[in-house]
């Protein structure tokens, strides 16, 4: 007998056996050239970092630099449930980030410190004015890459913050790589302990953060049928992030007093306020998905507690349960394919009402709802034979 549980789906009509299937998402990257692109720029960063650092830094450094990785990797995963994006798009968000994006920071800011130095200038002027401007275009590229690429993928604000948390979050790493070795190399251990704490307890969401306001923007632009909004939200977006980003070199420039007076004052009042946006877009697209579902629970195509469960994350989770139960491995992950599907059907059907859909987003649309009815077919239980 079966598990009882609060998603008891039923069988709808079925729909026509030629009709083309819609696979979740999965993107294959034929680009090659980019991913050559990417492992060439990280292997140079790699040699910068190991010229300044060592071998002993840099292998030190690689170690704790990767500790904050995973949990803020796990907040941004956590963030993005509704409509996971697909982890090769994860991948390459966080590729750019500690490649290319650190790559090009070296060059440039290296550039910059030896023409302020010959001008006679302060060079903190490098970090407060250059190194944010720099930092954050390169990290913000990979988000409009992305957006370039798949715009099928890109859906909104949520998906901006989480591409672009992701290249913040590869091109924290490999800095933090550089910064604890090389104080490894310069004043040993204790001083690589305080900068641990400063940079991977203290501030491990800074980067991720500040090129979060990038993705912000573009995740509006998106949305936006006005020409004007879909240029100047990016632009807005990028500029917060250079803020941002200044500020946070600045206090840093500052002294111990300086840091901590602007950590209270100004970065732990914008990482508030960043997750309360963050959760607010999460919830309006729980709403989104059960506004725009609400027709094909109507028309038969999804039941009404199909509907319900798809707009409710605890309600997800409980069905991803329900369908290990009674079908095991392969019903369950049927069964988060038809969420996945579900969510991105939503959203296509949102981006037709806003008229921002592709031309051919009636044929997807048919073809997404075939493709649920087969899914469901895969972890309904089978009924008994005598």
């Amino acid at each position: 007998m079966s598990s009882p549980s609060p998603y008891q789906p039923a069988r709808p009509a079925g729909v026509p056996a030629d009709t083309p299937m819609v696979a979740p998402r999965r993107p294959r990257f034929r680009t090659t050239i980019l991913w050559v692109v990417l492992v060439g720029s990280a292997l140079l960063s790699l040699t910068a970092i190991t010229r300044e650092t060592g071998l002993p830094g840099l292998i030190t450094g690689s170690v704790l630099a990767a500790v904050p990785v995973f949990p803020v990797v796990a907040a941004f995963l956590w963030l993005d449930r509704y409509e996971a994006e697909p982890p090769p798009l994860l991948a390459l968000a966080f590729a750019w980030g500690a490649g290319v994006s650190t790559f090009g920071a070296l060059v440039i800011n290296t550039a910059s410190l030896i023409a302020i130095n010959n001008a006679g200038g302060d060079l903190t002027h490098a970090a407060v004015f250059v190194a944010p401007v720099v930092e954050e275009a390169l990290k913000g590229a990979a988000v409009l890459l992305i957006l370039l690429m798949r715009r099928r993928e890109f859906d909104g604000v949520v998906d901006g913050i989480v591409y672009a948390g992701m290249a913040g979050i590869g091109f924290a790493y490999v800095e933090n790589v550089l910064y604890l070795g090389r104080t490894l190399a310069d004043t040993g251990s204790g001083g690589t302990v305080f900068v641990f704490l400063l940079r991977c307890v203290v501030s491990p969401f800074a980067h991720p953060l500040f090129t979060a306001a990038i993705g912000v923007g573009i995740g509006v632009a998106v949305r936006s049928r006005s020409p004007l909004l879909r240029l100047l939200a990016p632009v807005a977006g990028y500029l917060v992030a250079v803020l941002l980003h200044g500020a946070w070199n600045w206090s840093a420039s500052s002294g111990l007093a300086g840091f901590a007076s602007a950590y209270v004052v100004l970065q732990m009042p914008v990482f508030l306020a960043f997750i309360a946006l963050a959760l607010m877009a999460r919830r309006r697209e729980g709403k989104l998905v059960a506004q725009h579902l609400d027709i094909y629970g109507r028309t038969g195509w999804l039941t009404q507690a199909e509907v319900a469960m798809l707009a409710s994350l605890p309600a997800r989770r409980e069905a991803r349960g329900w369908a290990m139960r009674t079908g095991g491995t392969e019903s369950r992950r049927a069964m988060r394919d038809f969420q996945e599907l579900g969510s991105e059907l939503a959203f296509l059907r949102e981006r037709m009402a806003r008229g921002t859909a592709s031309p051919d987003a009636a044929s997807t649309e048919y073809a997404m709802l075939a493709t649920l009815s087969t899914l469901r077919s895969r972890f309904l239980p089978r009924p008994a034979h005598p």
